[in-house]
């Protein structure tokens, strides 16, 4: 009887522990990262949204001489003067499918494939060499740049990007994080790229696997979907909850046949 007590203790204490080994390995992210060698760690800097077709632009123009901002104005257009001069701001611009914008006596801009800054860059060389301000500064912004987040996700759904830099890490938190039905190593982040949609893979739970993706730093209009662990029913039940369930039905069972076994002595 001392024997059979010991080998089920024995069995449960094992059971328990390799349950908890396997659901914590699932659930942390970022394995790995506390052995990453600092010196070699090299931050990408390639993370500015680049323009792309139905893209929605602000773009602010700025002169020290308001009348000159007058032939830029149309029906988008909002005007504001400061002590230091005037800004006008062209409201909602949209790229079209070639990748074109059309500008106010500018007239039609090639802007696919630029980054904020470049456009800004672009559009003040114009206005520079048409001799139609002598000194402006231009400022483009993005209209409406999101994602989509979909799967298991706490708050799944459309979310705006709330600047240029936004890294995955940053959209699952956008999303509320991951609940514990969610497969955190197989995330898969579709995006378009010249013209082809492309699908890839990230491992939440490896350093290595993140901060190496190309899809590490988010761009407008990708679409995040995270995979609800396969054993989850069609009503939603998740398997770990079953697991985390048993796991403390075992610890109960063990310290139950732990006194049994005492007691017999």
């Amino acid at each position: 009887m001392k024997k059979f007590l010991a080998n089920s203790l024995l069995l449960l204490c094992l059971a328990g522990g390799l349950t908890s080994c396997v659901s914590s390995k699932k659930m942390l992210y970022l394995q790995g990262a506390n052995s990453l060698d600092p010196s070699s760690q090299k931050v990408l800097d390639d993370y500015e949204l680049h323009i792309k077709p139905d893209d929605q632009l602000y773009i602010t123009i700025n002169s020290k001489a308001p009348e000159l901002l007058t032939p830029f104005a149309n029906s988008q257009v909002l005007g504001s003067s400061t002590t230091s001069g005037a800004s006008q701001e062209l409201q909602g611009l949209l790229v079209d499918k070639n990748g074109d914008i059309e500008v106010p006596v500018l007239g039609k801009i090639h802007v696919a494939g630029l980054t904020r800054l470049e456009l800004a860059g672009v559009i003040k060389n114009k206005l520079i060499e048409g001799e139609y301000i002598k000194d402006p500064t231009v400022e483009v912004r993005f209209k409406g740049a999101k994602i989509l987040l979909l799967g298991e996700v706490n708050s799944p759904g459309v979310k705006e990007l709330p600047s240029d830099r936004v890294t995955i890490l940053d959209a699952i938190g956008l999303g509320g994080d991951l609940p514990p039905t969610a497969k955190r190593n197989n995330i898969q982040v579709i995006r378009e790229e010249n013209g082809e949609r492309k699908s890839y893979t990230v491992d939440l739970t490896s350093s290595e696997d993140i901060f190496n993706s190309p899809v590490y730093y988010m761009q407008q209009n990708d679409v995040v979907y995270v995979e609800p662990n396969k054993s989850i029913n069609v009503k939603g039940s998740s398997a770990l909850t079953y697991l985390s369930a048993g796991s403390s039905i075992i610890g109960v069972l063990a310290s139950v046949l732990s006194l049994i076994f005492i007691l017999a002595k």
